[in-house]
């Protein structure tokens, strides 16, 4: 029997958080060093090295990888004999580790969380509470594993009731596609087969948490049905060349993990969930001799790159730039902005669309100016602003037509692909979408050299900003013409990779 304390338990949740928000697992490092390596891809090579350079960065700096730190997950396995001394509930000491993390001042995290989500969506202002499972297991230990998923790739997460005749393989290969790139790959696919509805999904999240180690399985072979599926799954989605960011390229995912269970004989449920390029979770064990604090992984692991981005890259003056220079931007294109941009993203373009609607003037005038999606992380001592990556731009597509016909907007900033109706309107207006690297939140707010609240502060991270910016390193996604490279790229490539394979 161990007795478990109550600030043991805080103690070793905050260190996990703190941990996973500035240390990418080491297997992840290694993975995507390896897919650098083999990338042919330009742009999806460039992504990746921005990935990398930015993981080093935060490993140095103690700083968020992303600046979605995500909503918290918790396995808890608890042995029947362990006693606990305290007067909180497990949960209630989880959500305190949360709250510890989440506010400590030499890095505070970003507080995504909102209550009421189905109508004020209020932010809790400390990013609990938790999503936590328990299993009761045999023994006198207690067994953690701690996971920071992000909005991006969570929301991308996939579910379907399939016929028990139907081909898992066939729906991985027509959904991965419709999940777009807001995920951030190349990342890990998670799969839950079987038992039921919730079951799949649960499995699906709790494969993320085992490590890569495909490139182990291709070399001694699989031994069984699952491991099959893993290797059958690794190699196709990696032949849909949607690649690093979706710009097309040799690898989408660093790994595929399956977990399954028994079924009904009508049934076959599936839930596939991605795993970003900010992959973030770590396992820890109470025993009773005390918090259980995170070892930090030697910094001889990470590779030392250097970005060819700058050589070749379009200079942009963001303060003098016109509609005819936005009319030469070219898809695929490095540009470096430099100059002020401001920044919005759902609940700003939220506001400012009800604004529009009832003739008010907006608090900020966007004539000739470039909105960047982002709700960066607060600064910490000499900071400008934390780190200050692109959200996922679809979820305002639904704005952009009205934004840009009322407004006068020039350019937009964000991460992965635009949809039809976005990409429709920056044709008829003439417009620009550049996309930022997802997973290089850091590396990008070292380009901002100024940032100030100019409206609705009262929203936190999601309040317009003016951000000044020297050389922020961004691609063409969309061009005036409504070229988007997240359709040419993949197309592509997936046409490079089936040829290669008919002459192999």
């Amino acid at each position: 029997m161990s007795l478990i304390k109550q600030d043991d338990v805080i103690a070793s949740v905050a260190d996990a958080l703190q941990f996973i928000s500035y240390y990418h697992p080491v297997d992840f490092i290694e993975a995507m060093h390896q897919a650098w390596q083999r990338e042919a891809s330009p742009a999806a090579k460039d992504a990746i090295g921005q990935i990398l350079v930015n993981s080093r960065m935060c490993a140095e700096g103690h700083r968020p990888i992303c600046q979605d730190t995500g909503i918290v997950t918790v396995f808890v396995k608890v042995g029947m004999n362990v006693q606990w001394e305290g007067d909180m509930s497990l949960t209630d000491m989880i959500n305190e580790g949360v709250r510890r993390a989440y506010l400590q001042p030499d890095n505070v995290l970003r507080a995504s969380i909102l209550a009421d989500p189905a109508g004020a969506r209020r932010n809790t202002k400390d990013n609990t509470p938790a999503v936590i499972h328990y299993e009761i297991v045999p023994g006198d230990k207690v067994e953690f594993d701690v996971a920071a998923k992000g909005g991006g790739s969570e929301n991308k997460s996939k579910m379907a009731m399939l016929n028990p005749s139907d081909s898992i393989v066939d729906w991985v290969l027509k959904t991965v596609p419709q999940m777009g790139a807001g995920w951030c790959p190349p990342g890990m696919l998670g799969i839950g087969i079987g038992g039921t509805a919730e079951k799949a999904a649960l499995m699906a999240k709790e494969a993320l948490m085992e490590h890569i180690d495909i490139q182990e399985l291709q070399a001694r072979g699989a031994q069984n049905r699952v491991e099959e599926l893993r290797l059958e799954l690794f190699e196709k989605v990696n032949n849909l060349g949607l690649g690093a960011q979706g710009l097309g390229g040799l690898t989408t995912v660093l790994d595929v993990k399956i977990k399954d269970y028994p079924t009904h004989a009508a049934s076959l449920p599936v839930c596939m969930i991605p795993n970003c390029a900010a992959t973030r979770h770590t396992h820890f064990v109470l025993d009773g001799s005390g918090a259980a604090l995170q070892t930090p992984p030697d910094l001889s692991h990470w590779p030392q790159i250097s970005l060819e981005g700058g050589a070749q890259a379009t200079r942009v003056n963001l303060d003098t730039i016109t509609p005819e220079q936005v009319r030469q931007l070219k898809p695929g294109e490095t540009v470096l902005l430099s100059g002020k941009m401001l920044t919005g993203r759902d609940a700003a373009h939220k506001r400012m669309v009800d604004m529009l609607n009832k003739g008010e003037t907006l608090p900020v005038d966007l004539r000739g100016r470039f909105i960047y999606y982002v709700g960066p992380v607060d600064p910490v001592r000499d900071e400008v602003v934390g780190p200050a990556g692109p959200t996922t731009s679809t979820r305002m597509d639904k704005f952009t037509r009205q934004i840009l016909q009322q407004t006068g907007l020039l350019g937009m900033i964000g991460k992965s692909e635009r949809g039809p109706v976005a990409i429709e309107a920056i044709k008829e207006f003439g417009a620009v979408y550049l996309m930022a690297v997802g997973g290089a939140a850091y590396l990008v707010s070292k380009a901002i050299t100024g940032a100030k609240v100019l409206a609705f502060p009262e929203l936190g991270m999601e309040a317009i900003y003016e951000f000044e910016v020297k050389d922020m390193p961004v691609t063409v996604a969309v061009d005036s013409n409504g070229e988007s490279v997240h359709t040419t790229g993949p197309a592509k490539w997936q046409k490079i990779i089936a040829m290669n394979h008919t002459q192999h």
